[in-house]
């Protein structure tokens, strides 16, 4: 009879593999970790790499996102050694606002068509949290013309054409605390045309947070969680947003978080208009896109905010 003690080594050699490369919250069993849970402040921020694109020239984009792991909390991440970019330079137009949850592909990087095997990198330091997003020219990654939506379209899209923004002034100023009024003129071409509400869904858990029960170790519940119907700065109650051709403000740069009330807005006759509101001085990089469903238009504007900070 042959013996078999190899396998037994075999498994054991896999089991403390597993448990090496496993996370610390997923081999701990009886303690695990609660990413999971949905908090409201006091968590750090993932980046995401989301893969690359060719351009005409022979280019490419690098494009990004993030995860703020928070549900109504917004980081503000100056750029700079704890928001760079390697190699240089550290500021390749990256956020430094970080508004809650996901956001997926934000802002890319141009890089040259001899880029080659080279890796960018984007670091972000978030409570002493370094989080690293590595982008590299690795075929799989590749975003192909199916994903940007570019083949097998409907006749609608294909005659569809981008919203243009216009109706407002590049710079302006404002005070902390004091509303200041942000309006945008759009035209379009109505298409595609808006479904009926009934027809879209919310995103499944971003709308209503779990109820928590705590761990079979805890002896409560984790207090700094969201309570339902608490969206932030970004609405409330689940509820859906405007529907077809609308206007989005967001912070992009600046020393914290900008309140806009309401931050998405739908374009009637040809306008739309919101405030933000600032609780620091400093300056300021907003964004505003227009989107129609399928097709943007985004411009900057550049926000100086005279005062004193508010608490």
């Amino acid at each position: 009879m042959k013996s078999h003690w190899w396998r037994g080594l075999i498994v054991l050699l896999a089991v403390f593999s597993v448990n090496a490369v496993l996370p610390r919250w997923a081999a701990a069993q009886g303690n695990p970790e609660p990413l999971s849970f949905k908090f409201n402040s006091g968590q750090d921020a993932y980046r995401i790499f989301e893969g690359w694109q060719r351009k005409p020239d022979g280019s490419y984009e690098m494009w990004f996102g993030y995860i703020n792991r928070n549900y109504v909390e917004t980081l503000a991440v100056p750029v700079g050694p704890e928001n760079k970019f390697d190699p240089a330079p550290v500021d390749r137009g990256q956020p430094a606002i970080l508004d809650p949850r996901i956001h997926r592909k934000i802002f890319h990087v141009n890089v040259p068509k001899d880029w080659g095997k080279k890796e960018l990198v984007w670091t972000l330091v978030v409570r002493g949290s370094t989080q690293k997003a590595v982008g590299w020219l690795q075929p799989e990654w590749e975003i192909d013309p199916i994903y940007q939506g570019r083949v097998n379209r409907s006749e609608e899209s294909k005659k569809n054409t981008a919203p243009v923004l216009s109706g407002f002034e590049a710079r302006a100023t404002a005070n902390v605390s004091t509303p200041l009024t942000l309006a945008a003129s759009v035209k379009d071409d109505g298409l595609p045309k808006p479904r009926p509400p009934g027809q879209r869904r919310a995103a499944v858990g971003q709308e209503t947070p779990p109820t928590l029960k705590p761990l079979p170790d805890q002896a409560e519940v984790p207090v700094n969680v969201p309570t339902v119907g608490n969206r932030g700065r970004q609405g409330g109650g689940g509820a859906q947003g405007p529907q077809g051709l609308a206007v989005t403000w967001s912070a992009w740069r600046g020393p914290a978080a900008v309140t806009f009330a309401p931050a998405t807005v739908q374009v009637k006759d040809g306008k739309a208009e919101t405030t933000a509101t600032f609780t620091k001085p400093g300056t300021y990089l907003l964004h505003v896109v227009a989107n129609d469903g399928e097709l943007n238009d985004l411009k900057e504007i550049t926000v100086t905010v005279n005062g004193t900070s508010q608490q």
